[in-house]
């Protein structure tokens, strides 16, 4: 679950910035930090993903800079990666400057000296961090380090899966067991080697356990958008994905389901959110379950029943407190 390490809005002024880099020292890496107007303001939470970080972070305009001195001082030997989800900022490592809109993302290493702004025009920034052991990478660090302080799309392709990964982390933290923090740390920095991969265009770079790993949450993304078609079948998400139905039903196996499995799940899921919804009790069952990929009704009603014990209309009834035992 996410906690709040610091919210410098409870704080005096005057007392705000040495809280701020005390607490993102702490929390993060150790950078000098200036807030460009005299009540700067920031907040940070944190949760804990196994040996991986996620911070959800808002600040005013400020610069915060590692120096090489810090860096000799303590270096956690970490790589760091934001996602921008509001607000304008920049960072710069090595000589690489990328200029960071909300859906970009950045990495950038600890063990080098970077300088971060959001400049004095901007009505502040927020951003998603995932901070990890540079060891837990499968890319050689010479690989990487071109890549460190550059623009990458968190809108497309697997950046747009990892952007969604962190999204509904930040979304979802409260439901989320500790095993589950392992695992989806575990993914997200799959997914990072997947990107930084691709960037380098050396995917066979990555081995194979990471790789696998990145395709099931590309070819799961896929799944949840077209649950819909009726027609979606383990044929056709191979062909979609270059890969043949073995292999598919393979990479499904290695995450303990099955294709057929995991398609059932996602769609009775959608369906109960939807019968449970006030808003659309006026909507048929039949009209439900064609929605989401059960175009009769007789399927939709015996898959139901199987999952969750009930019928789709006892269910909408007892969710919507009219049901009668």
């Amino acid at each position: 679950m996410l906690t709040t390490v610091l919210n410098t809005a409870h704080l005096p002024p005057a007392d705000r910035l040495a809280a701020w880099v005390e607490s993102t020292g702490l929390a993060l890496v150790r950078t000098q930090i200036r807030f460009h107007e005299p009540d700067g303001r920031g907040s940070i939470q944190a949760m804990t993903l196994g040996s991986v970080q996620l911070s959800v972070m808002s600040y005013t305009a400020l610069s915060s800079q590692r120096t090489p001195r810090l860096i000799r001082q303590s270096d956690p030997e970490l790589y760091q990666l934001a996602l921008v989800t509001g607000g304008r900022q920049s960072i710069e490592q090595d000589r690489r400057h990328a200029p960071l809109s909300p859906g970009d993302l950045v990495v950038y290493d600890s063990s080098r000296p970077f300088h971060a702004k959001v400049e004095p025009s901007t009505c502040g920034a927020r951003s998603v961090l995932l901070q990890f052991p540079r060891r837990l990478l499968p890319l050689p660090e010479t690989a990487v380090a071109p890549l460190c302080g550059t623009l990458l799309s968190g809108r497309e392709g697997v950046g747009r899966l990892l952007s969604q990964l962190l999204t509904s982390l930040v979304e979802t933290h409260a439901d989320v067991t500790p095993a589950d923090c392992v695992r989806l740390g575990n993914t997200a920095v799959d997914l990072t080697a997947a990107l930084l991969a691709h960037q380098i265009d050396r995917p066979a770079a990555l081995p194979p356990e990471s790789r696998q790993q990145a395709l099931f949450e590309q070819i799961s993304s896929f799944i949840v958008a077209h649950l819909q078609d009726p027609d979606l079948k383990p044929g056709a998400i191979a062909a979609a994905h270059f890969i043949s139905t073995r292999y598919l039903h393979r990479i499904f196996q290695q995450q303990g389901t099955t294709v057929r499995d995991f398609l059932k799940q996602q769609r009775l899921a959608r369906c109960r959110r939807a019968l449970a919804d006030p808003a659309m009790s006026s909507v048929s069952i039949g009209t439900v379950g064609m929605r989401w990929g059960y175009p009769r009704p007789s399927d939709f009603t015996r898959a139901f029943r199987t999952a969750f014990g009930m019928t789709p209309s006892e269910y909408r009834a007892a969710s919507q407190g009219t049901y009668q035992a």
